[in-house]
């Protein structure tokens, strides 16, 4: 089988529903192409539905349970094996260009990180480091979300050699010198911009590639459209006073949820049960009191933001397309987990897992492998895509990972290769902790050591507006997922050592 070349697009918190081929409100032609060109999964979930175990989960096709860093703030342990080593070693080029997040913004003597402050401002290591890295030989990367005090690294230098001392600017202090409190509009010109960059890198890297004729992983890791919601001209106004549904909560949705969600709503709200590390607890905070039309602006950047992305993203299409790379590339595109802008009067990611927040877009082409424009709705999960990849490519897929082989359901061989996915949040060591198991009707969220859960029906209540978990009338139901989640929670077993004697 012919080994194909792999190129992975991904987002940062990008909505399921974000995706003009499903959404007519949004303008994305060139994800719309892509599924054209191959096939839409629309019940792909991450996870876990923050940046850090996410995005590890990716490259190593274990859970963050499993990998190790399983939670924001957290590390990946280098000596995880991950993707790009098991391609190295079939001969294959690997690099990651953007956002990588595989480490956290702080260091410790026991647990160093290099992305972390002051690390990621020190021109100096930068000019000098490309990798190894996780996997990939050659790296170049960035650690901000649009204009955070957080810019440094590679993207740092490539500024510095566009407009030296004048792209601080455009970012926040004490990296740069950017006024606080400026929303929606971003000054930085486009060709400034960090989509740019990681853009023409990956589109240098792919010349180079095809140069050298050898197969290749490139990860081109866009950081949008995580907020801040900021975005150039003329994209931070695409959307203005456009059509748009904006999302929003119903009243008394709450009224059986565990007590977090209520919370939200509470201004004074005390959660101190809750803090148990120290850390910054994501989303548990006041989420109600913002005006109308701050949701609304909100929303219309975010859009715009995507269709910034799906911008780079088509020309990265058309580069593979002018080296003659279309057919022995496999593409793909998604983002590491979903977000919340107003859906059930939420807007910070957090213990919430709904739909909004663990579902993720999807997308596959490797024509004619891959099925042309077919909308799959069998089960996917992030996990997947490690083992998967390595199957594509001819590489023995190790038994130490979980995820499961997908290959023959992208190319429309199977219908499906699970009955279930898994989904983590791990915030705090012991008064946060979620696993939530979603089959093809039914959601199921387990809390560690509550009494308290969350079971949905996906079909009935697509919206998630109807907590079934104290109905008596779903007692058996849920007795009967629990008993599956247990059975996911066997399968996930990674069997590393094959049994080779009686005793």
């Amino acid at each position: 089988m012919h080994s194909p070349n792999i190129l992975l697009i991904t987002s940062d918190q990008q909505h399921y529903n974000t995706l003009g081929i499903r959404n007519p409100e949004i303008h994305t032609p060139n994800l719309d192409r892509l599924a054209r060109e191959g096939t839409l999964f629309n019940r792909a979930y991450c996870s876990n539905p923050t940046c850090t175990p996410s995005r590890a989960s990716i490259i190593t096709g274990l859970y963050p349970s499993q990998h190790g860093a399983w939670s924001l703030g957290t590390k990946l342990p280098e000596q995880v094996p991950a993707l790009g080593d098991y391609l190295q070693k079939a001969g294959y080029r690997t690099a990651l260009i953007g956002k990588a997040h595989f480490q956290p913004k702080a260091s410790k003597a026991s647990f160093s990180s290099l992305e972390a402050e002051p690390l990621l401002y020190d021109s100096s290591f930068w000019k000098g480091f490309h990798g190894p890295f996780y996997g990939f030989e050659h790296v170049e990367l960035m650690r901000n979300h649009t204009c955070e005090y957080l810019v440094g690294q590679h993207y740092a230098l490539w500024l510095e050699e566009q407009c030296p001392g004048k792209w601080r600017e455009y970012f926040a202090p004490p990296a740069g010198t950017r006024p606080a409190n400026s929303p929606y509009q971003w000054e930085i010109p486009e060709e400034y911009h960090y989509n740019t960059w990681i853009t023409r890198r990956c589109c240098d890297l792919l010349g180079s590639f095809r140069r050298e004729n050898r197969p290749f992983f490139l990860w081109a890791s866009f950081p949008d459209p995580h907020p801040p919601y900021l975005a150039p001209s003329p994209w931070c106004d695409m959307y203005a006073g456009a059509p748009l549904t904006v999302p929003e909560g119903r009243p008394g949705e709450f009224m059986n949820s565990p007590p977090h969600f209520a919370m939200t709503q509470q201004e004074d709200a005390d959660w101190s049960s809750y803090r148990e590390s120290g850390q910054f607890l994501h989303g548990l905070r006041f989420h109600a009191g913002i005006p109308p039309e701050q949701i609304r602006r909100n929303m219309e950047v975010y859009y715009g933001m995507i269709s910034y992305l799906d911008h780079c993203t088509g020309i990265l299409l058309d580069r593979l397309d002018t080296l003659g790379l279309c057919e022995d590339t496999l593409v793909i595109f998604t983002t590491d987990h979903g977000h919340l802008f107003g859906q059930h009067g939420l807007h910070y990611k957090g213990p919430f897992l709904y739909e909004d927040l663990i579902r993720v877009p999807l997308l596959i082409r490797y024509p004619p492998k891959v099925p042309a424009g077919r909308t799959c709705s069998a089960l996917q999960s992030l996990v997947d895509l490690a083992p998967t990849l390595l199957d594509f490519c001819s590489v023995p897929v190790p038994s130490s990972m979980s995820g499961v082989n997908q290959r023959q359901v992208w190319m429309g061989n199977e219908e499906a290769a699970r009955r279930y996915v898994l989904c983590e949040n791990h915030q705090e060591p012991s008064s946060l902790q979620q696993r939530c198991y979603v089959d093809e009707r039914y959601k199921l969220t387990v809390y560690a050591d509550r009494d308290w859960g969350e079971l949905y029906d996906l079909a009935e209540d697509p919206g998630e507006s109807h907590n079934l978990w104290v109905h008596s009338d779903y007692r058996d139901l849920k007795e009967k997922l629990l008993l599956h989640a247990l059975w996911q929670e066997m399968d996930r077993e990674p069997m590393w050592m094959p049994r080779i004697a009686g005793a």
